[in-house]
């Protein structure tokens, strides 16, 4: 058997960031992705790799100073307390927290990213899954939101950019929010396009105001169902995504615009995310020599998440 070209990219210190009891955003989210490749014998044929944590400065690519050092300073100041016998999270924002291990498990998920980077562009990988967590695209760059610390994709397409010296990279995201921390780090950046859906109105509420040149945003009402999502890649995303001809493609895979995750009102399944997938892989291998890195966003009911993220993963791995 040959060694697969699709890597999968994970760390357990992903699993040790927790948000509270019952928040949606929790470490089985990873359990049941990783349940489930295992199961379908899809995990046999990826090539597993250990996520690093991302150096600081490649962090700056994409982040302020400020916003990494205070979330730094935060986790310490977080540990001593707790040490001290005080609170085991502190809260960024109304539904975003940090507990000892969040500051670790946000390094690692950045650096999962990165290094799927490196190898896919090395041609170790043709291409490769991040699961992980934290998610990343509603991390602007300034600032944590939205159960996202540092914004995965964007500090890997950043790094494409300025480290790998590529002249065009794009950002598929499919999340049912709008990746609003990733539009702000990459708007006006004539070397990145972003084409996304999203439902709207919705939280983050942005994404439908004359956004930048390079950025493709597509909001559709509660209810759309899949096939109309389709036409929208079909029509919309793929006339943009071929224009461009990006050198490689980083996809922000949020799972939450499931017909059965009740994150959100969207009607997709998973046929609509092999589709999706199957799209832009193939605007991968015309333009970008098939180099796409996928990083883990959204999807929060268990058994939805697990069968789409193998259904994105089979594509990807030509399975």
């Amino acid at each position: 058997m040959t060694a697969s070209k699709t890597g999968f990219f994970t760390h357990r210190d992903c699993s040790m960031h927790e948000m509270g009891p019952g928040h949606p955003e929790c470490p089985a989210r990873l359990d049941a992705i990783h349940d489930r490749l295992l199961v379908s014998g899809v995990a046999d044929l990826l090539d597993h790799r250990e996520a690093p944590p991302a150096p600081l400065a490649d962090l700056e690519l994409a982040h302020d100073r400020m916003h990494i050092a205070a979330l730094r300073g935060l986790s310490d100041w977080l540990i001593e307390e707790e040490l001290a016998g005080g609170p085991p999270l502190v809260q960024v924002d109304t539904d975003t927290s940090m507990n000892r291990h969040t500051w670790k498990a946000a390094l690692r998920s950045a650096g999962a990213a990165l290094a799927a980077t490196d190898a896919v562009i090395a041609g170790e990988l043709e291409n490769a899954f991040c699961s992980v967590r934290p998610p990343g695209h509603h991390a602007t760059r300034t600032k944590a939101m939205g159960f996202c610390f540092f914004n995965n994709v964007a500090v890997a397409a950043k790094y494409a950019l300025q480290r790998h010296n590529l002249k065009r990279v794009a950002v598929v995201d499919f999340d049912v929010h709008h990746g609003n921390g990733t539009e702000d780090i990459l708007a006006g950046d004539e070397r990145a396009l972003m084409v996304s859906i999203f439902q709207h109105p919705f939280y983050p509420y942005s994404g439908d105001q004359n956004p930048a040149p390079n950025m493709l945003n597509v909001p559709v009402p509660a209810y759309t169902k899949g096939m109309d999502v389709r036409d929208i890649v079909e029509m919309m995303w793929i006339p943009r995504l071929e224009a461009f001809k990006p050198e490689m493609i980083f996809i922000s895979a949020g799972f939450d615009a499931h017909r059965d995750d009740d994150m959100g009102q969207l009607s997709l399944n998973e046929q609509d995310y092999t589709w999706i997938t199957m799209r832009i892989k193939d605007v991968a291998r015309r333009f970008s020599g098939g180099r796409i890195v996928s990083c883990l966003e959204g999807g929060y009911v268990m058994g939805p998440l697990a069968r789409s993220v193998e259904a994105h993963v089979r594509v990807l791995a030509d399975l």
